[in-house]
């Protein structure tokens, strides 16, 4: 890894829980991750909940646009997170993918402002877990 680690997290429209994992991530690590954001297939926004949600707990999207996935950035992050069950990446050399199955609410039948803050809270606390990882060497991590 680079002595900056780098972090590309990816969704399917790049509007929603990608751009919300990037914020969060933003907010916690400042300057010690770099932090991108891209969509398989980008949309043309940014989802206004999403951004509600996570105006709720300081963080500030609602400047982001979706975008598609750079591959020279693709090639050059140390990690990859995909977010929900529809995006997909492919292999590449060299940089570790982890797919994060996140928790959809609306299939227990929670929508709106409510569905967005559960998932907000979800990925949050796998954002303080993945910054914990990329920024605490492997021999100070404690394991249970």
């Amino acid at each position: 890894m680079s002595t900056t680690p780098s972090v590309l997290f990816v969704c399917v429209k790049n509007g929603g829980k990608s751009q919300m994992a990037a914020g969060l991530m933003r907010a916690v690590a400042g300057d010690r991750v770099q932090v991108h954001s891209a969509g398989t297939k980008p949309g043309t926004a940014v989802n206004a909940l999403s951004a509600e949600s996570l105006l709720e707990v300081g963080v500030d999207i609602t400047a982001e646009t979706p975008k598609p996935i750079d591959p020279a950035l693709l090639a050059s992050v140390d990690l990859v997170v995909t977010l929900g069950r529809e995006a997909h990446i492919d292999p590449v050399d060299g940089v570790r993918i982890v797919d994060w199955d996140t928790d959809e609410p609306s299939k227990r039948g929670i929508d709106g402002i409510e569905r967005m803050r559960l998932v907000r809270d979800d990925i949050a606390a796998r954002v303080d877990n993945l910054l914990t990882e990329l920024t605490t060497p492997a021999e100070q991590r404690i394991t249970s």
